[in-house]
């Protein structure tokens, strides 16, 4: 079987004297679009940030491609799409691009491919700030995707956009993932669930499940993802 892009064990964190992630265990498959969902406050973006290695923890370990989190050889293979746009929005989108290919050391062809990636080509020369919440998050990706990354961890990609444009982002992923990546994809909207291969659902810092939609919808016996969450908090 192939080794998993991702393997937590037995992690543990904690911020501000509060145990935020008491004991967590999972693996996100190589070549899979995983979600992480939960409520908000549910150990989420601490958990992503372990993954990426920028956040201290205080046991357990967390595995990147067989290597440990935040190592020196993981930093052109890992890409992070954070919650708030990582971008400088008085910059246009090819100004953006150009100066985080410089700092990833990426050639200056990288910033053509990243906007025919995300479809900006057309606002390459347009002002960060003027630009919509939804081609703001796409400039965002291609930040991310600059260093070609083997694995993609994008924390609430979608959160605040139109359901046509959380579609359209969805559909980007599953295309970057039939391209040979993994993604670990994070939201607080349960009905995002089902564009997921595999999911991990939290909530206060524990792992409630690991589980594919149809899998989850067959241990709890109902349809409706929201449902099918309440279902287990129900039953931990």
């Amino acid at each position: 079987m192939t080794a998993p892009a991702i393997r937590v064990d037995e992690l543990r964190v904690v911020r501000g004297g509060a145990v935020v992630i008491p004991e967590l265990g999972c693996v996100v498959a190589t070549g899979s679009v995983t979600g992480l969902l939960g409520p908000s406050g549910s150990g989420k973006s601490t958990l992503i940030r372990s993954i990426v290695g920028v956040q201290q923890v205080a046991g357990g370990t967390v595995e990147v491609l067989g290597l440990a989190a935040g190592s020196s050889a993981l930093r052109a293979r890992v890409g992070y799409m954070t919650q708030a746009p990582s971008v400088y929005g008085d910059l246009t989108v090819s100004e953006n691009l150009r100066f985080f290919a410089r700092v990833l050391g990426r050639p200056a062809d990288a910033v053509d491919r990243v906007l025919a990636e995300v479809a900006l080509e057309d606002f390459r020369d347009r002002v960060v700030n003027r630009l919509s919440g939804g081609q703001r998050a796409r400039v965002s990706l291609a930040t991310a995707l600059l260093g070609s990354p083997d694995v993609l961890v994008l924390d609430e990609p979608t959160v605040g956009l139109d359901p046509v444009l959380r579609r359209d982002l969805w559909e980007l992923f599953h295309q970057i993932a039939a391209g040979g990546a993994t993604l670990l994809v994070s939201s607080h909207v349960m009905d995002e669930a089902d564009r997921c291969s595999e999911l991990l659902l939290l909530r206060e810092g524990r792992l409630l499940a690991q589980a594919t939609p149809a899998e989850l919808r067959a241990r709890t016996g109902v349809d409706d993802m929201d449902a099918a969450f309440l279902r287990l908090v129900e039953t931990a």
